[in-house]
């Protein structure tokens, strides 16, 4: 029985050699230098010039910088498929982490400014806790000093 399938396993080893080469073509046909050169030129240079209108207090506000996230995200989309490189790669994310590195580093991992909730809601939750520790205590007390008689 071996036989009969040996005429169907040659082709199609040969077609998934085909498909990797054909795959590893495209992945190398990106021009890297060129690709590199023209993600700083274009998307760096705008995305620079949005975050210094940005006040520096401001970057950690999503709010703020969404856009100008959502610009250079779509600029390294168009320039990769301009060349016929593959996207994300491996520049891509060197791109996007140096960006991380110099405007993201001192945000917190949600993105938001992190603070004390207001007095009106973090008192309850300090106030409520002694009032019931000493509720217990008064409670334990009392029930100590009753002299109720042993039967």
């Amino acid at each position: 029985m071996a036989r009969p399938q040996a005429p169907l396993v040659r082709p199609l080893v040969g077609f998934c050699c085909l498909l990797l080469v054909h795959y590893f073509i495209l992945v190398t046909a990106c021009p890297e230098a060129d690709f590199g050169q023209l993600l700083n030129e274009f998307c760096l240079t705008k995305f620079k010039l949005d975050m210094e209108e940005i006040d520096k207090s401001l970057w950690c506000d999503w709010g703020q910088t969404v856009r100008s996230y959502r610009e250079v995200t779509n600029c390294t989309y168009l320039i990769s498929r301009k060349l016929d490189c593959y996207w994300p790669s491996h520049q891509v994310n060197d791109f996007f982490i140096a960006i991380h590195r110099r405007y993201f580093q001192d945000c917190p991992a949600t993105g938001r400014v992190l603070k004390d909730p207001p007095s009106n809601i973090l008192c309850p939750f300090i106030v409520a806790p002694i009032l019931v520790t000493l509720l217990g205590t008064a409670l334990v007390v009392y029930k100590s000093q009753r002299n109720e008689g042993i039967v």
